[in-house]
């Protein structure tokens, strides 16, 4: 990684202690953004809060095994980030199964900590130029860099705001509902609670659309859910 790049922005998903802390030893945070996960539903919360460029998933989890997280990554999330599984099993039929559920690469324990930057940064140059910047109407979305541009005026956006905003671009021009959206970001078993804490982030993400944009952009559709509204252009013609 060069000096003039961003730091990648990883999700370590180990539930043994003393090997997650050699990564972060390892890996360090002025080199990258490290957020660290026990468990795949835990890993799967923050991967429909947040944006990362690279997940490193173990496969042998408590509760949820990693062949099932990493599945439900690619097809509930419909999360691309590139996968790396790592594991004891190192048996071809195991391997052949990461790879059947999505993962992208598949590294054997033990490996040296090097290996695994060098196929971190690997995956990154390969699959970074794969995330088009989404479009509806005149916003534009960065989903790697969560920038939204509207006719000129940029902001940028954060955490559970951001992931709703890019459910909202993609759905565009339809109509995304709570429970749709709850789905996305809690799973499930979403309660009252999460009802409540979507209409939290809802009005944060307005509010962080209106200082940068001067439009909040999200319509309530009433009774049913949310949608992006598309301000029109002012009209600066003279009579």
């Amino acid at each position: 990684m060069t000096l003039n790049q961003p730091p990648l922005r990883l999700l370590i998903v180990e539930d043994q202690v003393d090997l997650a802390e050699n990564l972060f030893e390892f890996l360090g945070e002025d080199r990258y953004i490290l957020d660290f996960a026990a468990d795949g539903l835990t890993a799967l919360h923050l991967l429909s809060t947040q944006s990362y460029d690279v997940v490193v998933l173990d496969l042998m989890l408590p509760g949820v095994n990693g062949y099932d997280i990493c599945r439900r990554i690619r097809q509930d999330l419909q999360c691309q980030t590139p996968i790396i599984l790592m594991t004891a099993l190192s048996a071809l039929n195991d391997k052949e199964k990461g790879f059947d559920c999505g993962a992208d690469d598949y590294l054997v324990k033990p490996f040296e900590l090097r290996e695994l930057q060098l196929r971190i940064e690997a995956l990154h140059r390969r699959y970074s130029p794969q995330r088009p910047v989404l479009a509806a109407g005149d916003i534009r979305f960065d989903p790697g860099t969560l920038e939204v541009e509207l006719r000129g005026s940029k902001t940028v956006l954060s955490g559970t705001p951001a992931r709703l905003f890019e459910l909202l671009v993609r759905a565009y021009p339809s109509f995304l509902s709570h429970e749709a959206l709850s789905d996305v970001l809690w799973g499930a078993r979403h309660g009252e609670t999460e009802g409540n804490s979507l209409r939290t982030h809802i009005y944060t993400l307005r509010k962080s659309l209106q200082a940068g944009l001067g439009s909040s952009l999200v319509k309530t559709i009433h009774g049913r859910g949310y949608r992006l509204e598309v301000p029109e252009k002012e009209n600066t013609d003279t009579p």
